[in-house]
């Protein structure tokens, strides 16, 4: 008999695992996407070019809301639920939910949804949003890079646009972002590397994404940048997972970010210069209690500033990295250190001057005060985004965002950039650990 699927999901590890396990697999027939998270991704199609032969009409993707009207109106047997980030009670709560409505509910194994690489894989992943992947992910690249490798980065989905011309995306300059009319976010992720010279790729189909970055004439290494705290896609040779002591404990408490700590080789514990001790000591804990066999390394997210003696004195409004404050639970970002760290005067209030869909955000997640997240899924919401900038009273624009945001926005105040790096804190140190490892794969 066929299994009627809802794939719950929300634009990238749902549409990830309909491609390996669902696709052209006549044991099941997905019904639907639902889709949370990412603002406006509901209302779409998973278009039959994707899809496959068994879906010549595409699978309709509706809001996580419906799920339950789903199950019931099209008497659903299976919920699969697929994204990350997410507390470990409310995936509980959604299962209870299916399972009210007489549908089974499952969590896909993280092994396997991987697919096996060619060359060598080393993965950055996380046990929360904004624990630091991205700067991680460019020192790992920095050190194989200064030891001759070449590398191939593969991020992990974004695909908020028309997934037809989103399946394989490449970008090495710059110029692929406006042909690919990136997003705010996945230019966040993109610019820094593309700046390196790496190539990066991502997109909605993964396996066709790996045959493409492995046939990269100069790859010697595949690097895979992950997403919120999910698992990777390709089998990791080397799976490194960060930690963030501001939120200690929570690598126990969110899915699927507790399967990476349990699965990591390298355990980084990131941070330490701006958290308490006793918190660093309760991640390293948890770390030796659940995952004995990693090797912990402690870092450092040191903030760097152009120009910070603008900072002092003034009325500073801290724009930070839009997920890290939304989904990943932060009430404060680099920005806010280092309004603090140069002796900004106050952290004005965004809020009664927020537009559009910036004033839903902010509404919807209460916990962040004095922040303005620079969101921008799409055109609309970068518009929304650069008013409420300008429209709130202050001396000067502080934002974190890992790429120049005043080259995307009109921002019509001066304006300073903070970014932020990693560095060791001390040993063991993650190259003499990585070169370790490489060596072992005959890398090096």
């Amino acid at each position: 008999m066929v299994e009627k699927v809802i794939i719950v999901g929300a634009a990238g590890r749902d549409f990830h695992n309909f491609n390996v396990y669902f696709r052209g697999n006549p044991r099941y027939n997905v019904i639907a996407f639902t889709a949370a998270q990412i603002p406006n991704i509901e209302g779409r199609l998973y278009p039959p070019e994707l899809a496959g032969d068994l879906y010549p009409r595409g699978i309709p993707i509706h809001p996580e809301k419906e799920m339950a009207k789903l199950i019931r109106e099209n008497r659903v047997d299976l919920v699969a639920f697929s994204y990350s980030d997410v507390p470990h009670v409310e995936v509980m709560h959604k299962a209870s939910i299916a399972m009210a409505e007489g549908a089974d509910f499952i969590l896909l194994g993280a092994t396997y949804t991987m697919l096996k690489a060619k060359k060598p894989v080393v993965a950055v992943c996380a046990v929360r949003t904004g624990c630091g992947k991205s700067q991680t992910t460019r020192k790992v690249c920095r050190i194989l890079q200064a030891h001759g490798k070449r590398i191939v980065a593969v991020r992990h989905p974004m695909p908020y646009g028309d997934l037809r011309k989103q399946v394989a995306q490449r970008f090495s300059s710059y110029d692929d972002f406006e042909l690919n009319d990136c997003t705010i976010e996945e230019r966040e992720e993109y610019e820094p590397l593309i700046d390196m010279g790496v190539v990066v790729y991502a997109g909605v189909d993964y396996e066709q994404i790996l045959r493409k970055a492995e046939e990269e004439s100069d790859c010697d290494v595949v690097v895979w940048d992950g997403g919120n705290n999910d698992t990777p896609f390709y089998y990791p040779d080397v799976h490194i997972v960060v930690f963030d002591p501001h939120r200690a404990g929570h690598e126990l408490l969110y899915y699927p970010g507790e399967t990476n700590m349990l699965m990591a080789d390298v355990a980084i514990i990131n941070k330490v210069d701006t958290a308490s001790a006793g918190d660093v000591e309760k991640v390293r804990k948890n770390i030796e209690r659940f995952a004995p066999k990693a090797q912990i390394v402690m870092a450092e997210s040191p903030v760097l500033v152009e120009q910070p003696e603008q900072i002092e004195g003034k009325n500073v409004l801290v724009v930070e990295d839009g997920p890290t404050l939304t989904h990943g639970g932060m009430s404060f970002g680099a920005a806010t250190i280092a309004a603090r760290k140069f002796g900004a005067a106050r952290l004005v209030d965004p809020h009664p001057f927020a537009q559009g869909s910036i004033r839903e955000i902010l509404a919807q997640y209460p916990h962040i005060h004095n922040q303005l997240p620079a969101m921008g899924y799409g055109a609309a919401q970068m518009q929304d985004l650069e008013a409420t900038i300008n429209a709130v009273p202050c001396d000067l624009v502080l934002f974190a965002t890992p790429i120049h945001l005043a080259n995307l926005l009109s921002i019509r105040k001066p304006a300073v950039r903070v970014r932020y790096e990693y560095k060791d804190h001390g040993p063991p140190f993650l190259e003499a650990i990585l070169l370790k490892r490489m060596k072992s794969l005959g890398v090096l």
